[in-house]
């Protein structure tokens, strides 16, 4: 890949489970980011393309059969370098470019939310029933509403998901988009820097949420029955007791 585009290593390579990142320079000296990952991430050109610049990276190259990406390379500082005001601050208003009108190719988080309801299984003993039951409530809730018109959600939005940059002060990058209410793309600066609510977790989250509701304009009562949605079906979904645990306690933090 790198051969056939041209391309020279800038830096080690980043490897996870699933994804290989390696900072690259292009054929004319700028630097770049390639991503080869896993069919997880390939709807990530789509959207990159769509957004052309406008508040996330920029698209350089795409071979979707392969699932390789080459971006515009942000700079190292994240929404770590912010207190958890600021960088919800950041998200929020990135809010308003990302959520572009919803794109076919894209799949539809309400569509995730009918089969789930429509699936009869139990949720097991790690996750309260009451909570489950909660969750089915509001999510019938939600799909009920037909006046919530589908945008493409950025569905990654976090602390180290979005970037400095020389162009822009910030920008979105690792996106795992799909269709959905805008008040939907919260979840996710909930649960990272866990560290930064140690001993405070109910406040800390409390302020980070109404943070991203005020500073971005969205409905306080959605995005609620958002996040316990989301954070119900994730501690459904967990591989390890802490994070269940860690699903659980963002759903009770943001409920009054």
């Amino acid at each position: 890949m790198v051969d056939e585009w041209r391309l020279r290593a800038d830096g080690p390579a980043d490897e996870d489970a699933d994804t290989l990142i390696l900072p690259v320079r292009t054929a004319d000296g700028a630097p770049a980011l390639l991503k080869i990952g896993s069919p997880a991430s390939a709807d990530e050109h789509l959207v990159l393309r769509r957004w052309a610049g406008d508040g996330a990276v920029r698209l350089l190259r795409a071979d979707p059969h392969r699932h390789a990406v080459l971006t515009e390379r942000a700079g190292p500082t994240t929404l770590e370098t912010l207190d958890d005001t600021g960088a919800c601050e950041v998200v929020a208003g990135l809010y308003a470019r990302l959520h572009v009108p919803a794109m076919p190719q894209l799949a539809s988080a309400a569509d995730t939310l009918r089969g789930w309801l429509d699936d009869a299984g139990h949720a097991g003993t790690a996750v309260p029933r009451r909570l489950v039951d909660q969750a089915r409530s509001l999510a019938r809730d939600l799909l009920a509403d037909g006046d919530a018109t589908e945008v493409v959600l950025h569905g990654n939005l976090h602390f180290t998901s979005v970037r400095a940059a020389d162009r822009a002060p910030w920008l979105a990058m690792d996106p795992r988009p799909v269709n959905g209410d805008r008040n939907d793309d919260v979840a996710a600066m909930l649960t990272h820097r866990w560290d930064r609510v140690a001993g405070r977790v109910r406040d800390g989250l409390r302020q980070r949420f109404w943070t991203l509701v005020d500073a971005g304009g969205l409905d306080e009562d959605r995005a609620r029955a958002w996040v316990i949605v989301r954070m119900v079906l994730s501690a459904m979904a967990a591989q390890r007791s802490d994070e269940v645990t860690r699903y659980l306690s963002v759903a009770k933090a943001v409920q009054d």
